[in-house]
């Protein structure tokens, strides 16, 4: 008995169920037809109101253009609005990328530099720095003591005013005694504010200029930094323009150089000739002198001097091929060594015209200071820019931890108490409760309709009021017969 029970209500239950998911889904389309309705409504009631106040026709079609005309404006600016934006967005995109490049130009150079400029201009980096921000909060206190300097003045010019109103009333002397002491009394405290913020306002000037005496320091470091940057450049320039006159003279050495080769080459083929033409008149002496089988002693002696002469002009020849041999490999040696320098000297050169070109680069853009301090404040900007995303990056990964933490303490609490049987029960007994308040109001309605339906009193009423009549009629039908 309790299982069939059981299973009743569960039957009972699921119908219930499936019953309330139609009559949801049917109550949330119904829902979106009443919205449309009410909105057309709301057009037919407006039109009606026209109407009901005597509005022409062409009035109200005249609001409708006129609507329609302040829609297509308001579109129009719209589309004009989002435009600008987009090219904002795009210039945006434009100035962070020339800002990248300056970067980039800015770190080259540095990089460029020696360790110790490049620790100067790192320490002078963080000096200047550090002071911006010091100006920056030394000039918000000075705002911070002007304003109220000018509240005060302005509190004691209304006082006066008031004071002065007060004066063309003889009936209130009392208050202007009182209102006389009040403002010498404020005027005393404005005085020692003033005096106070004169003070501070002193104090701020002094540090001002102090921090402004850093800056020119600062600027005059800059100014001696480029002053030795240009010296640098000097020497540079000095060197080459050495090395463009050692260039000129190897190039007046090689031009010059064919010509000396073919004059020692000739010089040595004469002296191998003439070596030739004295090893053949030795041969033929030699040859001469076997012949000869009878000579004088004098003869003799004079053919020996000759040909000790002979080879002594043949060992000079001899040693002068060899001299002239050894200096033609010398000279082959100096030109290799010549075409070598040659083509360190063109590498040196082109990496000199190199540098002199980006100098120059550096020089004008240095020489630009307009286009300098305006770099210098998009970088400024693009720095605070940056340091602003940053922010908003952290606070962003913090606000995205913290849903993705609540999210998950709400899954957590949602699983629990969809695993409470409690919940259940009660979610399950409000559904029932709804299925119930619905099945009661149609119940009402039904009843409502039938009650309507069942109406008697009136049929009796009119029953009652007809039998009245016809008894009165009846009656005096009798009494005239």
């Amino acid at each position: 008995m309790e299982s069939s029970k059981l299973q009743k209500d569960i039957d009972t239950f699921s119908q219930e169920n499936s019953v309330y998911l139609s009559y949801e889904k049917r109550a949330e389309v119904l829902a979106g037809e009443i919205k449309d309705l009410q909105g057309q409504l709301a057009d037919y009631n407006m039109l009606v109101d026209k109407l009901n106040t005597n509005n022409e026709m062409d009035e109200v079609v005249n609001d409708i253009i006129m609507l329609k005309a302040q829609n297509d404006r308001e579109a129009q600016s719209m589309d004009v609005i989002f435009t600008k934006r987009r090219e904002k967005e795009d210039m945006i995109r434009a100035v962070e990328g020339d800002i990248v490049q300056e970067k980039q130009a800015a770190l080259n150079i540095i990089q460029k530099m020696s360790a110790d400029k490049q620790a100067k201009y790192t320490g002078m980096k963080a000096t200047s720095e550090e002071l911006m921000q010091e100006l920056d909060s030394l000039q918000e206190e000075l705002d911070t003591l002007m304003s109220r300097n000018r509240c005060c003045y302005k509190h004691s010019h209304s006082c006066v005013l008031c004071l002065q109103d007060l004066v063309h009333s003889q009936a209130k002397l009392k208050a202007v005694v009182l209102h006389e002491k009040l403002l010498e009394l404020e005027n005393r405290r404005n005085a020692m504010l003033v005096k106070e913020n004169n003070q501070e306002i002193a104090s701020m000037e002094r540090q001002l200029s102090e921090v402004r005496e850093k800056i020119s320091h600062l600027t005059e470091e800059m100014r001696q930094l480029d002053a030795d940057m240009e010296e640098h450049q000097g020497e540079r320039t000095q060197k080459y323009k050495e090395l463009q006159k050692r260039e000129e003279e190897i190039d007046t050495y090689l031009n010059s150089f064919e010509e000396n080769k073919s004059q020692e080459q000739q010089r040595i083929r004469d002296a191998q000739s003439s070596i030739v033409a004295l090893l053949e008149h030795s041969s033929k002496n030699i040859n001469h002198l076997q012949e000869l089988s009878a000579v004088t002693t004098q003869e003799l002696r004079s053919m020996q001097e000759d040909l000790s002469f002979k080879e002594t002009e043949m060992q000079k020849s001899q040693s002068t091929a060899k001299g002239l041999s050894s200096e033609s490999e010398r000279l082959r040696q100096d030109l290799l060594k010549v075409e070598q320098l040659e083509g360190k000297v063109s590498a040196e050169l082109q990496t000199l015209r190199d540098q002199l070109k980006l100098m120059m680069q550096e020089i004008h853009t240095y020489r630009d200071q307009d286009t300098l301090r305006a770099a210098g404040e998009d970088r400024k900007k693009s720095t605070r820019l940056q340091e602003d995303r940053l922010t908003l990056t952290q606070r962003k990964d913090t606000q995205k931890k913290m849903i993705h933490n609540m999210n998950e303490e709400y899954q957590f609490l949602k699983e629990r108490l969809q695993e409470n049987e409690t919940h259940v029960e009660l979610t399950n007994m409000e559904r029932k409760w709804q299925h119930l308040e619905q099945n009661n109001f149609v119940m009402k309605e039904f009843i409502v309709s039938k009650v309507v339906e069942s109406h008697y009193r009136p049929v009796m009423k009119n029953v009652n009021k007809q039998l009245l009549e016809y008894n009165k009629i009846l009656v005096d039908t009798l009494q005239r017969n």
